[in-house]
């Protein structure tokens, strides 16, 4: 399986799997990260990118 059809099959499974969020518990960890991420968005660190550029992003790193 080509590196362009393994990352096809995870965002059809990651669709699929965010479909019922509340089955997905959250590890403790990543509470942490987001609030360590939100801190960073307010003061103007760190900016937002929207998912479609970087699956795009991505798709051009693994098709060279």
């Amino acid at each position: 399986m080509s590196t362009t059809e393994k990352l096809r099959l995870m965002e059809t499974l990651w669709s699929d799997l965010s479909r019922n969020e509340a089955e997905l518990p959250s590890p403790a960890w990543h509470e942490q990260i987001l609030r360590e991420r939100e801190e960073k968005f307010k003061t103007g660190e760190e900016k937002p990118i929207d998912w479609e550029t970087i699956k795009v992003h991505f798709r051009d790193r693994t098709s060279l």
